[in-house]
């Protein structure tokens, strides 16, 4: 069943087909609500859907993969044959996609031959190819040409955005064919010549991406691309959000006029974001203010609502309603009606009644401490995510002098001989005035948080920890550093009633706190949790690491709990409180607090 590119556009089998696709990534949502948010897609209007593939996500360190669970991309393309849809899929090695590095393992920043990203270095290329080795047979055999949905599949992601070599792209596109790849390949870049001479291929279909302007974004790709059909690669229908950013939304009518434009023109289109999902763990990246310098930190909230015609826990929304109108005009049937999605568990309060200090509890949840002259990086420590404590001592006796630091990525709590001192953070506060040393000198602490990877432009390839401390203008040597990965699974190294919980229960810890209580339910629903009396952390759900809140920051406020995590009966939830709470306690709402009206 070939599948062909024109200048008049698609065929498949030999017949005329339009590309009506949205985006929906298997990764941010759960393996038992793929049917439910495909079948979603097909009763808005579409026949396809698209998704990326994270390399980091497949291979969490050099040569281990994972393709089970949510990511288990062979059961996801299955399920949208089943669904009736064809796929668009757009492999690593970059991908965007608001993900944490762009989807580029952050172990690549810790080999010391990888010398650049995304080009023609010898090291980097030798990580991808084996990487690809893995993936693309994969795909391959999921392709419309071997009996499969498979129509296209992305060379490299919005490549005309970060740089010029070619010979990379030919790379990447020779690696897909030798491997079996036989349907068309194509890339996605923005409509402007800038990107489209950077980020374009000979014979691979360019396509572009835009929210608005369609005629102006086709008449550009016209000027470049003559002999290639009009397709929209991301319609970007919504948008993503920061933490201490206000809420972005669309007007529904707006984006459907839109919408309406690009297929009144011919055109081919993929909904960018069509569903959403979340941004499960840690895995939500981050972008600059500067794309072109790389300054102004903004890390990305937790959930991938995005403002998409279908929300976050699948159900439908005006835009939904305005999409499916325009769509229908262009179906050959009848669409079929939207579900409903999963029930939703009654409101109610969760006491968290356990506590557990986290420094009290280091030997049960770091890795061994490491000494070393400067302060080493996550990646140097071998950590993706999570918190390292750095320490040190500063000589005595001196006066007061400020204490800086440099390269804070992200957050910072400091501690002199174990008392707080205050709190750092990457592009805002990173310096402290009046630290001071007694005679014999003061015990130095800095407990690191990392946020996301940048994920976009030059800031690509964003190292986690500190670079160096500085009181005055002197250098502070001498480091020790002790890691705690968090992630999936992290409640269960947590040392329950210990003497260290006991500790925080009775008098007030110092630093973060584990806090633990346990929720109580009938049937699995899906439920939206919300802290207000909590600031910033992590939050668990039998283990499974929901995200990030930011109570104190915003937008989010309340996180997204899909139904397959909970079972009947009793369920743990688990908050790690970096900031001290005001009240230990999960309120379990009916309602989504995403920052907007």
């Amino acid at each position: 069943m070939p599948f062909t590119v024109s200048p008049e556009g698609f065929s498949l089998d030999g017949r005329p087909l339009r590309v009506l696709s949205g985006a929906l990534h298997y990764f941010r949502v759960l393996p038992q609500q793929w049917p439910h948010r495909l079948r979603m897609l097909r009763a808005m209007g579409l026949d396809t859907v698209e998704t990326y593939v994270p390399w980091n996500l497949h291979e969490p360190r050099p040569g281990r993969y994972d393709f089970s669970g949510p990511a288990d991309l062979d059961g996801f393309l299955r399920a949208a044959r089943n669904a009736g849809l064809y796929a668009v899929v757009r492999p690593s090695p970059y991908i965007c996609a608001e993900w944490e590095n762009g989807g580029l393992p952050w172990w690549l920043l810790a080999d010391r031959e990888v010398r650049a990203l995304r080009c023609r270095d010898a090291a980097f290329l030798a990580h991808v190819d084996r990487w690809y080795d893995r993936l693309v047979p994969l795909v391959a055999a999921h392709q419309v040409t071997r009996g499969g949905n498979v129509l296209m599949v992305q060379v490299e992601n919005e490549y005309g955005s970060y740089g010029t070599d070619t010979g990379y792209l030919e790379h990447l596109a020779a690696g897909l064919r030798a491997r079996g790849v036989d349907v068309p390949l194509f890339t996605s870049d923005g409509p402007d010549d800038l990107f489209l001479t950077g980020g374009t291929l000979p014979g691979a279909l360019a396509a572009v991406n835009f929210g608005s302007g369609a005629g102006e974004a086709f008449a550009g790709l016209r000027r470049l691309r003559p002999d290639d059909p009009p397709m929209c690669a991301e319609f970007w229908c919504g948008w993503f959000d920061h933490w201490g950013a206000a809420r972005t939304v669309r007007d529904p009518g707006d984006a459907a006029g839109v919408l309406a434009d690009v297929l009144a023109s011919g055109a081919s289109v993929n909904i960018y974001m069509a569903h959403g999902g979340t941004n499960f763990s840690t895995w939500a990246g981050a972008n600059t203010v500067d794309h072109a310098t790389g300054a102004g930190y903004l890390p990305t909230v937790t959930s991938y609502d995005y403002d998409a015609p279908v929300d976050e826990r699948g159900a439908v929304t005006e835009k939904f309603l305005a999409f499916r109108e325009v769509l229908e005009r262009y179906a050959d049937g009848p669409l079929p009606e939207p579900e409903p999605p999963a029930p939703l568990l009654p409101p109610g309060r969760v006491r968290l009644t356990e506590s557990v200090a986290f420094l009290g509890a280091l030997d049960a949840l770091a890795a061994p401490a490491v000494a070393s002259p400067a302060p080493p990086s996550f990646e140097e420590l071998g950590v993706p995510h999570g918190l390292v404590l750095y320490e040190s001592r500063v000589p005595g006796p001196r006066g007061p002098y400020a204490l800086s630091v440099r390269g804070l990525a992200d957050r910072a709590h400091v501690f002199v001989d174990g008392r707080p001192a205050g709190v750092l953070e990457r592009g805002a506060a990173e310096t402290l005035e009046g630290i001071a040393a007694p005679p014999g000198g003061a015990r130095l602490g800095l407990l690191v948080e990392s946020m996301g990877r940048v994920n976009y432009g030059v800031g690509l390839g964003d190292r986690k920890g500190v670079r160096e401390v500085l009181h005055d203008r002197q250098l502070l040597h001498g480091w020790t550093a002790r890691a705690v990965e968090l992630g999936h699974g992290t409640p269960e190294r947590v040392p329950w009633g210990t003497p260290p919980g006991a500790t925080a229960r009775r008098a007030g810890p110092v630093g973060p706190v584990f806090h633990r209580g346990f929720l109580e339910v009938a049937e699995p629903a899906d439920a939206y949790l919300a802290l207000p009396g909590m600031r910033k952390g992590y939050v668990w759900v039998n283990g499974f690491c929901l995200g990030r809140y930011w109570e104190e920051r915003g937008p989010q406020r309340t996180l997204y709990l899909p139904w397959p995590l909970l079972r009947a009966g009793r369920n743990e939830i688990t908050v790690l409180e970096l900031d001290g709470a005001a009240d230990a306690a999960v309120e379990v709402r009916c309602a989504p607090d995403l920052g907007g009206a």
